[in-house]
């Protein structure tokens, strides 16, 4: 197998929790220099850094990524500490679920903002000192819903196709410099975000996975660690669905 994250410097935005916290375990693992971001409690952030054993290696930011002079802040921290930045995962999201008929502007706006955004301001902050370098990952945290819809997500499905979009193009672009620009779309997950559903919800939508189950966090981290290595050297501007077969 060719070189993982081993060595790299790594910025994972959202690490605190959920597929954020399994990708910072993975890539800690796989040896990379992790800096992931919070927003909210540094209860969690601490916690996975003790997990961790408190490494050096992995450090965590408080940072809103909707707000363009926190994004700023953010990139010239981890330039200066680290040195250079290698890859960077758009994986922070929020949900506020709710139909159409019953969803206000304010939910519309705040997940709008986060989930793209947030990761505009991410992939235009990190462009240009990946530029310098002539060589960068990102890779982009989608969902399965960005590409088949769900009743009830509107405003989160938008902005996961607006990230689909931005994969493809922001591909096209920074190719001639050597930056790969890919997307996952995952399926069904097991966070504390679904956690939040209802027993006869869950079960019909494992019901609907060809696989017959959710998804662990690991698994998702598991294709980004691809993503991140030089086994995945000649993709750009792919969408992997890791979903189980929910999209078929």
């Amino acid at each position: 197998m060719a070189e993982t994250a081993t060595e790299k410097v790594v910025l994972v935005t959202g690490g605190s929790r959920g597929i954020g916290a399994s990708i910072v375990r993975r890539l800690a693992a796989d040896g990379a220099r992790v800096f992931f971001t919070y927003n909210a409690s540094a209860d969690r952030a601490n916690a996975l850094i003790s997990e961790l054993g408190g490494a050096a290696r992995v450090e965590a930011v408080k940072a809103d990524i909707s707000k363009a002079e926190d994004v700023e802040a953010l990139i010239k921290h981890v330039s200066e500490a680290a040195g250079r930045i290698d890859v960077l995962v758009n994986n922070a999201g929020i949900t506020r679920d709710t139909l159409l008929m019953r969803m206000s502007e304010e939910d519309w706006d705040a997940v709008l903002t986060t989930n793209l955004k947030g990761a505009f301001l991410m992939c235009k902050a990190v462009s240009r000192p990946m530029m310098r370098q002539r060589s960068g990952r990102i890779i982009n945290i989608g969902s399965i819903v960005g590409l088949a819809g769900n009743a009830g997500q509107v405003n989160y499905s938008a902005s996961k196709a607006g990230l689909v979009g931005l994969t493809k193009s922001l591909a096209k672009e920074l190719a001639s410099r050597n930056i790969l620009v890919n997307c996952i779309a995952p399926g069904y997950v097991q966070t504390d975000m679904t956690d939040k559903l209802g027993e006869k919800q869950i079960a019909d939508l494992t019901n609907s996975i060809p696989l017959r189950r959710s998804a662990q966090a690991e698994e998702i981290a598991g294709v980004v660690a691809f993503f991140a290595s030089d086994d995945a050297s000649y993709l750009t501007g792919q969408v992997l669905n890791a979903d189980g077969g929910l999209a078929l």
